[in-house]
This record gives C-alpha cells, sequence and structure tokens, in this order.
C-alpha cells in the first residue's frame, strides 16, 4: 500500500494501516446495501498526516529501499497538463467550485479540474471519429450535380444521345431536318457536344460582357460556323422532340486529349472548335488566345488541363466564367480529389479496423490450437531447477537481508515470539518435483476508495473459484491512504483487516520506491502484508464445522496485500 511521502521520521504510526500481529476481529455480517465505488472527490485525494510530512522543515536522505542517487527537485504545481485543465474549466471559478461545488480543498479542486480536461478530450476524440465516420465525406465530396457520379453519362457511349451546352439529350424519337440528321450525329459519335448546330448571339452569354478577349466577343455563328437550327430553347427540343435527360455528358481525360480543340478548366470541359474555325491563326495581343494555344499544343498528356494557367493570373482568370458558359460540353467523370482523398481515408480506416479483427482472429486460433494445450500441459521433466532460493516461503531475500526465510524487515532471527521451529532453512534451489505439477492461479485486485462490501464480493468471487485453493494466491494492491465517500476507515485498513497474518512477516515496515510522477509524487512508500484471506462464507460456520475436513480446501486460500 503506497503513501506519496517518506523519508527517516516522516511517518507516525497513526499514518499506516492496522498492525498485522493484532489477532483478527469476529467478522460481522456486511450491512446491506448497493455495491459502489467511494466517492473520492468529497475528500482529500490520499489521508496525509499534517506537518512536518508534507513540508518537511529540512531534507532528508533516501529512504529505504530506493535506488542511491540525487533525490529528485521539486516540481512546479503549475506543470502544461495543469495549465491546460485550467483552461478547460476557466468557466468554473475556485469561489464557485467551492461555494456551490463543496469542493473547499485545493487539491480536490485540481482533481475535478484534471477529471473534466479529460473528459474534454475524450469529447473531442470521439467527435474526430464521428466527422471522420460521417462527416468527412460530406465535406469533401458533397453530393451536388457537378460532381456526382450518378449525375453523368460517359460521352461515346450511346448512339441514340447527344449533348448540347453539356446537357445529354435523348434522341431516339427525334425528327431530323434537311440540314441536321440527328441519328447519323449519334451514329458518327455518341453523345457528341452538338451546341455549335444552334444560333446563338455574342449577347446571348451575359458573363462575357465588358471582355475585349476573341473568345468573348466572336459571333457564334457565321459562315465559317454555320448554325442551321434554332435558337436553343424549349420550344426548339419540342420541335425536334429532343428529350432533356437532364445528365451531364462525363468525359475522362484520355477522351478529352484525343478529341480535337478540347481542353479543361476546373473540371469542365470546353469545345474550342467553333473558336479555332474562326481564328485559325494566333490573335496578336490576345492573352487568352494565347493561353488556349498553349494548352492545346503542349502535348504534355495531362489531358489538356488549364487549370493552373488560368487560375494563376488575373487577367486569364477573369476570362473562364465566360469560356465556360459559351464553350461548355461537359463534365470530367472522374473522381475529385476531395472524393479521393476521403474515400481513401475511408478504406485506409476499414482496411485497419478488418486487419485488425482478422489478426485477432488468427491470433485466437493459433492459441487456440497450438498454444493453449501446451500452457496447460503437466511438465515433463519435474527434476529440472526452476525456482531460485530468494522466493516464499523457503527462503525470501536469502541473498539480500537475511537466512531466514523470513521478511527482510523481520530481523536476522525473525520476528519476536516466533519460534525456531517455524523459521524455514533455506534451500539451495526447488526443484519441479519439490513444487508439483499442478499450476498456480495468480489473480491482481486493484483497489481506490471501495469499501468493505464491495471488497468481500471481489475476494470471495475469485476464492471460491474451482482453482485449487493450495495453489492460489491473490495479490490485492491499494493505491494510497484513500477512505471512501461513506466510510468509516480507509481502503487499506479495510483490506488489512480481512487477512489472517503470516506471523514471519512481522509487523510490515513503509519501504520506499519511485512512481511514475514529479517531485514529492515521485517517492513513495509501499507496505506489504502476508497471509490468508477466509471467504465470508466460513465466518458464519462454527469453530467445530470449520475443522471439519470438507470445509478445509477453503482455509488454504492466500493472500498478499
Amino acid at each position: 500500500m503506497a503513501h506519496p511521502h517518506f523519508g527517516p521520521a516522516r511517518y507516525v504510526s497513526t499514518d499506516v494501516p492496522i498492525p498485522t500481529t493484532r489477532v483478527p476481529t469476529q467478522f460481522k455480517q456486511p450491512q446491506t446495501g448497493t455495491l459502489r465505488r467511494g466517492k473520492t472527490l468529497t475528500r482529500p485525494e490520499r489521508g496525509v498526516a499534517p506537518v512536518p510530512l508534507i513540508n518537511p522543515p529540512t531534507a532528508h536522505p533516501a529512504a529505504a529501499g530506493l535506488p542511491s542517487h540525487n533525490q529528485p527537485t521539486e516540481a512546479s504545481d503549475w506543470s502544461a497538463w495543469s495549465v491546460f485543465a485550467h483552461i478547460v474549466t476557466f468557466w468554473a471559478p475556485p469561489f464557485l467550485l467551492s461555494t456551490l461545488g463543496g469542493l473547499k480543498d485545493r487539491a480536490t479542486r485540481q482533481a475535478w479540474r484534471e477529471k473534466i480536461a479529460l473528459c474534454f478530450i475524450v469529447l473531442l476524440m470521439g467527435g474526430f471519429v464521428g466527422f471522420a465516420t460521417v462527416g468527412l465525406n460530406k465535406a469533401l465530396c458533397p453530393n451536388t450535380s457537378s460532381t456526382s457520379p450518378d449525375r453523368f453519362i460517359s460521352f461515346g457511349s450511346d448512339k441514340g444521345l447527344l449533348g448540347i451546352q453539356g446537357f445529354v439529350f435523348n434522341i431516339s424519337e427525334s425528327k431530323p431536318t434537311a440540314e441536321v440528321d440527328f441519328y447519323k450525329l449519334g451514329a458518327q459519335l455518341p453523345v457528341q457536344d452538338i451546341t455549335t448546330l444552334f444560333k446563338r448571339s455574342a449577347s446571348d452569354f451575359p458573363a462575357c460582357t465588358g471582355l475585349d478577349f476573341a473568345v468573348a466577343t466572336d459571333n457564334p455563328c457565321s459562315t465559317a460556323t454555320p448554325c442551321p437550327l434554332e435558337a436553343i430553347n424549349s420550344r426548339a427540343f419540342s420541335q425536334f422532340a429532343l428529350i432533356n435527360t437532364t445528365r451531364i455528358v462525363g468525359y475522362d481525360w484520355h477522351q478529352v486529349q484525343n478529341l480535337s480543340h478540347y481542353f479543361v478548366i476546373d473540371g469542365a470541359v470546353l469545345n474550342m472548335n467553333p473558336y479555332y474555325k474562326n481564328h485559325p491563326q494566333k490573335v496578336p495581343g490576345d492573352n487568352v488566345d494565347l493561353a488556349i494555344r498553349t494548352i492545346l499544343s503542349s502535348g504534355t498528356g495531362s489531358g489538356n488541363d488549364g487549370t493552373r494557367l488560368f487560375y494563376s493570373r488575373t487577367d486569364l482568370k477573369s476570362a473562364v466564367p465566360c469560356l465556360r458558359q459559351r464553350y461548355y460540353a461537359g463534365n470530367i467523370d472522374k473522381v475529385t480529389p476531395g472524393c479521393f482523398v476521403s474515400q481513401l481515408f475511408l478504406y485506409a480506416g476499414l482496411i485497419v479496423i478488418l486487419g485488425l479483427v482478422l489478426v485477432r482472429f488468427v491470433m485466437a486460433c493459433i492459441f487456440n490450437w497450438f498454444l493453449s494445450a501446451r500452457l496447460v500441459a503437466p511438465p515433463k521433466n519435474l527434476s529440472r531447477t526452476v525456482i531460485s532460493p530468494s522466493v516464499l516461503p523457503e527462503g525470501a531475500n536469502v541473498n539480500v537481508d537475511n537466512k531466514t526465510g523470513t521478511a527482510p524487515w523481520a530481523g536476522p532471527r525473525g520476528p519476536k515470539g516466533l519460534p525456531s521451529s517455524k523459521l524455514v532453512k533455506p534451500q539451495a534451489n526447488i526443484s519441479m518435483a519439490q513444487i508439483g505439477a499442478e499450476l498456480f492461479a495468480i489473480c491482481l485486485v486493484t483497489c481506490y476508495s471501495e469499501g468493505l462490501d464491495s471488497l468481500r464480493t471481489t475476494l470471495d468471487s475469485i476464492s471460491l473459484t474451482t482453482y485449487s485453493d493450495a495453489r492460489k494466491l491473490l495479490f490485492v494492491v491499494c493505491d494510497g491512504m484513500v477512505t471512501g465517500h461513506g466510510e468509516k476507515r480507509s481502503t487499506p485498513d479495510i483490506c488489512v483487516s480481512l487477512l489472517e497474518a503470516d506471523p514471519r512477516f512481522g509487523n510490515p515496515e513503509p519501504m520506499g520506491y519511485y512512481a511514475v510522477g514529479s517531485g514529492s509524487k515521485k517517492e513513495n512508500r509501499a507496505m506489504v502484508y502476508a497471509g490468508h484471506y477466509s471467504t465470508s462464507l466460513l465466518h458464519v460456520l462454527s469453530e467445530q464445522r470449520r475443522s471439519d475436513p470438507l470445509y478445509q480446501p477453503l482455509l488454504d486460500g492466500g493472500l498478499l496485500l
């Protein structure tokens, strides 16, 4: 059982649990009630003795059991974690916690702040996981008409479809004219763009107003680019029986690169064939013309993507809306970068999760088929040496403190009053034959602020398992001198009161060790109590029945505190 401060003369007898040499009190039936863990914020975190234990006036040498090196310096109370806890709980000033919350002690308020900080971190992590699972895909890959794969019909996929201003039209019931045969166009190149066949004027494109580039000022219909059909409107579609599917013509990068005078700006595919028919040669002093010809003549194999070039200069960027409105023929139907990242993240998470499940399944199969039988198999060589002479009960710390096989603080001759016949002479070695082939069962029980009912229920449950009581060992670790809410005794005192002490251990003394922490919290003391634990069932039996061989195995369970 650990204590946060130690050193010579830095503890008093009232600051340690009940001595084990005291005759165990007669068991009393536990009070009925709900088993629960006692509250820890209603009292100081650890019951410590008053000054000078907490604030010793002078430095003390290292406690027994600590490594021989310089003592750690006292750390500042304002660590990074403490500052973070105060920032998270800025809305709860000390006077509010003291008056309304009942947290009078500063250490108790700090413990409360740290717990709230931990809850805050948990909420952040939960929110991140929730966003990564649900919100990331919607944020990076919104389901809009311009990005959803369901909104596209691939270029060249169906002879009964043609494209007008980027939208797919069904021509299965169309009425060809003397100038235009829709069926023939669909057979030549399915889903091709026929926007240039409809009458248009420069005033039909408001996004081009105010621009002096040739792409914005050209007359869409000329001798070089005749427009035999009526203007694009619902009446013309009805007249020619062209049905708008409301889906967009979708191109892939290779198709754009293979089509003459097609290029891409920010995912939009532009058909520049009318422009090239009007301007087969370069337009002097026209930066947009120069940029278009640069893209289409680069031959870089990048799918004729002009996004970077047009968005890198202000004058070129101003022409982008005009180009999209006037020459738009469809969209790239491949996944966008945002959708790619979202899908990559989701698939990576899926692979990791499924990988962990699969690995655990394989490990479980390997353990069940190959390892489990070996772990419970009786040893084959009982003559081999398996334990050093420094292990209880034949020789505890023989090579360290004494040669009597007792606890290190019990003295070279053992505890006072212990008959010499009880002292075990150490053996040189212990073989497997002396121990036996039956397996041991060791259980670790940790407790902090539990009461008698909780401890009894846990220890009884473990003690009454079907493992051999002669080979059953319990380690009960009490983390500090803590008294739970509603309890009259500290948790370590309750644990010690349940113990039938081993006289060879005498009265345990606090032994120093370094724990995880800084400053005074790094130095700790631990006391080890050893003996036997009897289940609550045995306390209701009479002494006559307890001596019955039928119940004797229940008395053999070991307990180490």
